[in-house]
């Protein structure tokens, strides 16, 4: 028995220009988890991660938490869907940054539509794989783990559509449902799943154990 840790990036940088880079709040959730899995011991056999920079830094501040460099496996597959893409289905207007609770929330409420639709196959973001290719980019990393790190601690560094559509797979739940994880996910959680050669099993889904504790509280966040 293998146990994979799926972790999601630290804090990016929403609204800004460039979203895809960690936040200084993410580097330092990053740091945190890493120092929170060289307190408890957890060494990994393998390490894999997207190819986004917030993957990428995520993985750096975990291993500078960790005291410990190492190589990694880069893995496209597990890199997140376009989320300015699948908005723009439909919502062909560019969004405003948001600066207030309600934008926040029309934002996402136009998210959870669009990717519906992208699940359904009905609309076909810009520059985006169809949502049946983007779950066997998933699946076939979660395919290597097993064929290769049996009896191993892997860890996975990737982004929230990806890590709520494995657990979708593992559970076999519904599109809705999936969609449901993805934007319920926070910064730096671990997703914890115990494998063999054959399958998956979800051990838990979203911990932030090393978040634990009221200095840590402003640190818990979800974009």
């Amino acid at each position: 028995m293998g146990t994979l840790y799926l972790v999601r990036h630290g804090q990016a940088s929403f609204g800004a220009e460039d979203y895809d880079k960690l936040s200084e709040l993410g580097r330092r959730q990053s740091v945190r988890l890493g120092d929170y899995f060289a307190q408890k011991g957890v060494t990994f056999d393998a390490v894999i991660a997207g190819t986004l920079r917030r993957h990428l830094e995520t993985l750096a501040g975990i291993r500078e938490g960790m005291k410990h460099e190492g190589e990694h496996l880069p893995w496209e597959g597990l890199n997140e869907y376009d989320s300015e893409a699948v908005i723009a289905t439909i919502h062909p207007h560019k969004l405003e940054k948001p600066t207030s609770p309600e934008m926040y929330r029309a934002h996402f409420r136009l998210l959870r539509d669009g990717l519906a639709q992208w699940m359904a196959g009905v609309v076909s973001p810009r520059g985006m794989p169809s949502y049946d290719q983007f779950v066997e980019g998933v699946a076939s990393a979660l395919a290597h783990v097993r064929a290769n790190h049996h009896g191993g601690n892997v860890l996975i560094v990737s982004s929230g559509g990806p890590i709520s559509t494995a657990v979708g797979q593992v559970l076999g739940t519904s599109p809705e449902t999936t969609i449901e994880l993805n934007l319920r996910i926070r910064n730096t959680s671990i997703t914890e799943f115990a494998f063999t050669p054959k399958r998956h099993m979800l051990v838990s889904y979203n911990g932030i154990p090393h978040l634990e504790g009221r200095e840590y509280e402003s640190w818990i966040t979800y974009s």
